[in-house]
């Protein structure tokens, strides 16, 4: 008597398995999965910080941003766990440092590396460009507003900020690697004095922090791949130190208690960074370096690391489409009307309730999203065959020579 045929599920539970298999076993048992997850859950944790905290208002037939930290400023702590970015600047130094170093011991010249760097960097960036390029100019031709242009690009185009100051510090790392982290923190501490305390100091004055804050985690991370991080003990001079230096000035020194910019307020926290967030940052390395022990037993799990794993080999992609997925899931939902948690002011809390309902959405337009433009991140499809990028991104020296003449 033949057997039922095996259930549509149960075949794909099996072949996600099967495949978390050969990722966990293709992978060196030299590599730190536990950057990989720390990066990960950066990336994530800025993603899903946007979807929280953007706001596309229809206000007639304009549309301005708005976040509900303007209104109901008590979800501020949603803030201090979604404001990710120290830790990615973090693994960026440890990465960097170790690659670089090991680079100048092959015998890689310094344009190479840093070309090899940046290029996997830089090129979902020309899609983004182009896509927008062709949708900005089909709104104004429309006969959309200038307005809602604008904000619609602007947001579309936030995520770029980060690459170039992620380039130019990956750029200075030979001259950065072996820099004090106090250095910069200093720098912080001082601009913040002349703009703050004296008052006197001008508006470009703060802009230098954006340089300086985000070297205080980027050289933390260097130092963590020297061995000057190893222990606990850092971890938690870290985090305690940093937690109560955030909570003394917010207390008692006025700086805002949300970690991310709120739209219409004095002062922020991000644009450019405060020493609120730096010592902020600070609290969050602190707390991934006591973390790292238990992510990497996690990570031991195959399904986990194949889930991380698949994050890293698309985090551009994930970064940078994030926000088109928010506005594209906004725009189609229109036509049906105005929704709260897309559309409408968010001052209380059933737009927050509803905006949690549209995450599922805004992950399905991700999705999307990534289909379509993952390749300029990954390269083209593997053919017939070869083997999956994902294996081999993670497999051991003698597997991608085996793959290569396979």
């Amino acid at each position: 008597m033949r057997e039922p045929a095996p259930n549509p599920v149960h075949r794909a539970l099996t072949g996600i398995r099967q495949g978390a298999r050969r990722v966990d076993t293709a992978t060196p048992a030299s590599r730190d999965r536990a950057l990989d997850a720390l990066r990960a859950l950066a990336i994530l944790g800025v993603v899903l910080g946007h979807w929280l905290v953007t706001a596309l208002v229809v206000d007639g037939d304009t549309l301005h941003t708005a976040s509900p930290l303007g209104s109901m400023p008590w979800l501020a702590p949603v803030s201090w766990v979604f404001q990710t970015l120290a830790v990615f600047f973090l693994v960026g130094g440890h990465v960097a440092t170790r690659g670089h170093a090991s680079a100048r011991a092959r015998g890689t010249t310094y344009p190479q590396w840093l070309y090899g760097r940046l290029s996997r960097l830089f090129r979902p960036v020309a899609a983004l460009l182009g896509l927008w390029a062709v949708a900005a100019a089909a709104l104004l031709v429309s006969g959309a507003p200038l307005e809602t242009v604008h904000t619609l690009v602007k947001l579309a185009l936030s995520p770029l900020w980060f690459l170039v100051v992620f380039a130019a510090l990956t750029a200075a790392t030979p001259l950065v690697a072996r820099l004090n982290p106090m250095w910069p923190l200093a720098v912080v501490l001082h601009v913040d004095l002349w703009r703050f305390g004296l008052g006197g100091a001008p508006d470009w004055l703060g802009w230098v922090n954006v340089a300086a804050g985000w070297l205080v985690p980027y050289t933390l991370g260097a130092a963590w791949a020297r061995g000057e991080l190893d222990g606990r003990r850092a971890g938690w001079v870290l985090f305690a130190g940093g937690a109560a230096a955030t909570a003394g000035l917010v207390a008692w020194a006025g700086y805002p208690a949300s970690m991310v910019g709120v739209p219409g307020a004095a002062v922020s926290n991000l644009d450019p960074p405060t020493l609120a967030a730096v010592t902020f940052g600070l609290a969050q390395c602190g707390l991934a370096l006591l973390l790292r022990d238990r992510l990497r037993r996690a990570m031991g799990r195959p399904l986990a690391w194949a889930a991380v794993a698949l994050v890293n080999l698309s985090a551009m992609t994930i970064f940078l489409w994030h926000q088109t997925a928010l506005m594209a899931t906004t725009a189609t939902a229109l036509p049906t009307g105005r929704r709260s948690g897309l559309h409408t002011l968010p001052d209380d809390l059933t737009w927050v309730a509803a905006r949690l309902a549209w995450l599922p959405v805004f992950a399905l337009a991700l999705t999307v999203c990534w289909t379509a433009f993952r390749s300029f991140e990954q390269g083209p499809r593997r053919r017939a065959g070869r083997p999956s990028r994902l294996v081999h991104r993670h497999a051991r020296p003698a597997d991608v020579k085996a793959s290569r003449h396979a």
